[in-house]
C-alpha cells in the first residue's frame, strides 16, 4: 500500500476519533510526533499503526496517539485581552443580573492548563479589585480529550519553560510555590477554582451544565466547517441566555446569527448568546 494512502488512512482515523482535519501536507507534524511512540511499538508505517488500533480500538495504543496529536503546549494569558475584557466587562454584567448564585465557566480543549488556571487568577485579580462582589463564587470547569494530559493539569506543576511563556513575574510569585530543580507549583487556592474533567468535542456536553461563559479558543480551527458549526451550536445550547462565548484571536463564528450576537469590545471580539 503506498505511504499516501497509509496517510489518508490515518488521517481518517483522527477525524473519525477526535475530529481534528489533517491537512494533506502534514506528513511531516505526524512524523514528528508519532516517530518515538512508532519506534516503541516496532511499527514501521502509518498503516501499520492504523491496522494495530482497528485490532486494539479502546486500547492503550488509540488513546497515546490522540494524545501525542492534540496535545499542545499553550501560553498564560493568552492574547491577553479575553481576560481583561472578562475581568472588566463580562463579570461586573453578569454579577449585575445574578443574585448571589455561582457563576461558571467551561475552558473547552483546555490542553495543558494554562488557561483554566489563567481564569483562576482572573477571577481572584477581579475578586481582590472589587471584594465581596461575587458572592456564590465561581467554578471553572475545564475539559480535554487527553486524561494523560488532565491528570498533569490537576497537579498544577510546571517548568521553567512553561512558566516562562506569558506569565508575569507578579503572578508567579502571587500564584505560585517554587519546587526543587526549577519547577513551580500553582497554589491551592489557585488550583482548588478549577475542576478537570475528560471529554471529546464530538460527544454530548448535557453532564457538564449550564455556564454564563465559555472560553473555545484556537480549537476550532482543527474542524471541518460542519462539525465547528455542530459544536458551536451545542456550545450555545451550554450557555445561559445572555452568556458569552470567547474564541481564538484568528477564529471567527461565520454564520449562525440566529444563535450568537457579535461584541465588539475593542480590542477583541466576544459572542453573546441569543
Amino acid at each position: 500500500m503506498p505511504a499516501n494512502s497509509d496517510f489518508d488512512r490515518f488521517r481518517a482515523f483522527l477525524e473519525k476519533s477526535c475530529g481534528i482535519q489533517l491537512g494533506t501536507n502534514k506528513e511531516y507534524l505526524v512524523s514528528s510526533r508519532l516517530n518515538r511512540l512508532m519506534e516503541q511499538q516496532g511499527l514501521k508505517t502509518l498503516g501499520e499503526l492504523v491496522n494495530r488500533i482497528q485490532s486494539q480500538p479502546y486500547g492503550g495504543l488509540r488513546n497515546q496517539v490522540i494524545d501525542a496529536m492534540t496535545t499542545n503546549e499553550t501560553l498564560w494569558f493568552r492574547d491577553s485581552y479575553p481576560f481583561e475584557v472578562l475581568k472588566q466587562r463580562i463579570l461586573p454584567e453578569l454579577l449585575d443580573g445574578n443574585a448571589g448564585g455561582r457563576l461558571r465557566i467551561w475552558s473547552a480543549a483546555c490542553s495543558s492548563g494554562q488557561e483554566p488556571y489563567s481564569l483562576a487568577m482572573a477571577i481572584d485579580e477581579f475578586e481582590r479589585s472589587r471584594p465581596g462582589q461575587i458572592r456564590g463564587g465561581v467554578q471553572i470547569v475545564a475539559t480535554d480529550l487527553s486524561a494523560t494530559v488532565l491528570e498533569q493539569c490537576r497537579q498544577g506543576e510546571y517548568d521553567s519553560l512553561a512558566i516562562a511563556r506569558g506569565l508575569s513575574s507578579e503572578r508567579l510569585q502571587r500564584y505560585f510555590d517554587s519546587l526543587p530543580g526549577g519547577a513551580w507549583r500553582i497554589r491551592p487556592a489557585v488550583r482548588s477554582r478549577v475542576e478537570f474533567r475528560a471529554l471529546n468535542l464530538l460527544d454530548s456536553y448535557a453532564l457538564l451544565g449550564k455556564f454564563e461563559v465559555i472560553f473555545c479558543r484556537n480549537v476550532l480551527i482543527y474542524f471541518s466547517a460542519e462539525m465547528k458549526k455542530d459544536i458551536l451550536a451545542r456550545m450555545h445550547a451550554a450557555l445561559k441566555p445572555g452568556g458569552y462565548l470567547f474564541l481564538g484571536a484568528s477564529e471567527a463564528l461565520n454564520g449562525l446569527p440566529e444563535l450568537y450576537q457579535m461584541v465588539q469590545c475593542s480590542p477583541g471580539i466576544v459572542y453573546k448568546a441569543r
